[in-house]
């Protein structure tokens, strides 16, 4: 009996002692999932939206010098690189078969002419004797006949002294345009085609250049409903940044894009126009750009370490509840600034988003939430690229 009692007093203590530390568990399993974690919330801002694209510089006029007529280069009165005015001689093409020519259809022409005098005097006079029957109607007719092809004559050969005039003036070759002119590709001495494809040199005004920017067809598509969405009617402004990152002083306009995308590359081109006066953009020159388009109305910058993946790779935050359990959200992630994702949709200004500790919890955990906006939150305004 006493075996007994002293059984079931063991059997007792033993009991009591498994409920007191199974309580113990409990009650470390419920602190342990209460972890702190740092959160920050988020006001809806207004963010200047801008886009990066290069390019390269054309220059607006470019003049390739090229001969209009065969021959011989005699003279060439420039000094590559040195500014030209437009109507400056060039070069000098060998002229003596030229002038030879000019004063052979000269000569033709006047010999013409002096023969439409005699028959115009013919023609004349039979006009006036048929009247007395001096001459028959029949030499009045061919009088007249030969005085008008005569006068055809005539206009036939002052149009072949005009064009051994042109040809003439071509042996000096001039430039169509003022500006820099570069290098000459053919020396004295060299001999030239007429409308050969090889330029002489060439002439470029500069004191306005293009820069041709390429993007893609879906950027395009993204710009213009950014820009319908902001009613941005006014021209659009274009900053160069030189290759020393410098911004360069003047600012251009965004003037057109071309009509088609290019079946190879999927890209567009589009042309902003830029003043030069001093010279400092040189043709073919790569650059790059910044766009300044509009803004952001309404959206929130998120610190990019509290935004992650799903299985589906939609953008999740975490967000704090009042009873400091989690909750997974899902966003609408634009693009990135700098190291923050400008989101368009998805969060309240009232949510509390996790930055710190997310490693740490999982859907069932309970959290403490420490405030660190001073850490993460800057609101003044930012450039979106």
């Amino acid at each position: 009996m006493k075996f007994c009692l002293k059984s079931l007093f063991l059997l007792f203590i033993t009991i009591f002692l498994l409920g007191c530390e199974n309580q113990g568990k409990n009650n470390f399993s419920e602190e342990e999932q209460k972890i702190e974690v740092g959160y920050i919330t988020l006001n809806k801002q207004e963010v200047p939206l801008q886009q990066e694209l290069s390019g390269r510089i054309k220059a607006i006029y470019k003049s390739e010098v090229r001969p209009q007529i065969d021959g011989i280069i005699k003279k060439q009165l420039f000094k590559e690189g040195t500014y030209v005015n437009k109507g400056d001689i060039l070069y000098e093409i060998d002229s003596d078969s030229y002038l030879a020519t000019y004063n052979e259809a000269l000569a033709t022409l006047k010999s013409s002419e002096a023969n439409l005098i005699t028959l115009k005097l013919k023609k004349q006079r039979y006009e006036k004797s048929v009247k007395f029957s001096v001459v028959s109607q029949q030499d009045v007719d061919d009088a007249k006949a030969a005085y008008l092809q005569a006068a055809a004559l005539v206009e036939q050969n002052k149009a072949s002294l005009k064009s051994a005039k042109i040809n003439l003036d071509r042996t000096k070759i001039k430039a169509q345009i003022s500006g820099f002119i570069g290098i000459s590709n053919y020396t004295i001495g060299s001999l030239v085609l007429a409308n050969q494809t090889n330029e002489l040199t060439t002439i470029r005004d500069t004191s306005r250049v293009y820069a041709d920017l390429s993007q893609s067809n879906n950027q395009l598509f993204k710009l213009k409903k950014i820009t319908k969405n902001n009613n941005k009617k006014q021209d659009i402004p274009v900053n160069i940044i030189l290759p020393d990152n410098s911004r360069y002083a003047h600012s251009g306009i965004l003037k057109l894009q071309e009509i088609s995308v290019d079946e190879d590359t999927g890209y567009v081109t589009l042309r902003a126009e830029f003043p030069n006066p001093e010279g400092e953009l040189l043709d073919n020159m790569f650059v790059n750009t910044i766009i300044d388009i509009g803004t952001y109305s309404n959206v929130f910058l998120v610190p990019q370490q509290a935004v992650t993946l799903d299985g589906k790779s939609n953008y999740m935050v975490t967000i704090i509840e009042k009873d400091n359990t989690i909750q997974k959200k899902t966003i609408t992630v634009e693009k990135a600034v700098g190291n923050k994702w400008l989101v368009t949709d998805g969060l309240l200004q009232t949510d509390k988003i996790i930055v710190e500790g997310l490693n740490k919890i999982n859907k069932n955990s309970i959290v403490i939430p420490k405030n660190v906006n001073n850490l993460y939150v800057d609101n003044s305004k930012k450039e979106v690229k």
